[in-house]
This record gives C-alpha cells, sequence and structure tokens, in this order.
C-alpha cells in the first residue's frame, strides 16, 4: 500500500493496531519500505514511500484491510482512549459477527471484526 508519510502510518499500524515492524528498507528505485507482521498471522502489510510522487489520494470505499478482534467492546475502548475515531459501526450481521470501520492515515479503511465461535466467514 502506498502511503504519503511513512512514519505516521507505520506508527498507526504499530501504536493503534498492534502491527511490528519486521524489516525498513528503500528499494532500488528509492522507495521507502516497511513490512509489517500481523499479529498470531504468518501475514505481512506492505507500506511503501515514494515522496516524489505527490501525496497519496486514496479514493472512499476503494481499499480497506480486515483484523478480527477478540472483543470488539474492549477494542472500542482502547481505540477511544488513544483519540481514534469510530466512523462507522459497530454493525451486527446475520451471522452473528460484529464490526467497526476506523481511518487509516491517507483514508484507508480498517476494519476490526469480532467473530462468534465457529464462525469463519462474516
Amino acid at each position: 500500500m502506498r502511503v504519503s508519510d511513512l512514519d505516521e502510518t507505520v506508527q498507526f499500524y504499530t501504536a493503534i493496531l498492534g502491527l511490528e515492524v519486521i524489516e525498513r528498507k528503500t528499494s532500488p528505485r528509492g522507495s521507502q519500505l516497511a513490512f509489517l507482521k500481523v499479529p498470531n498471522s504468518d501475514e505481512l502489510i506492505e507500506l511503501t514511500s515514494f515522496p516524489p510522487s505527490g501525496p497519496v489520494k486514496v479514493q472512499e470505499d476503494l481499499v480497506h484491510l480486515a483484523f478480527q478482534v477478540e472483543s470488539l467492546e474492549q477494542t472500542i475502548a482502547g481505540l477511544t482512549a488513544q483519540g481514534i475515531t469510530i466512523t462507522d459501526g459497530p454493525t451486527t450481521t446475520s451471522s452473528g459477527s460484529r464490526f467497526i470501520f476506523v481511518d487509516a492515515p491517507d483514508g484507508y479503511e480498517i476494519e476490526l471484526i469480532e467473530r462468534p465461535a465457529g464462525v469463519k466467514i462474516v
């Protein structure tokens, strides 16, 4: 995902969402890269910043990432304590899953979802 300010975005994903930076480097063409590990997963998220190309403009509702949480209530309390605004939800699906959305830097949407035991799909 291309971002405008790599430091600001890394700070959001690590401090707010608990991801871990496993590597930062500069690509051969000069892009700044950060690879983030999702807790309890083998998944990585690659963030890249190339300031000469200008600020990132994310189209509304174009891209979002979803992360499963153990307790949506605890997640909401933690986000509120950190001054993070919930932009949508909480919403309950027909399966009993519940989710909210928050905005990451540059306007990327982040979905945080709590699923009942045994529910694999929203």
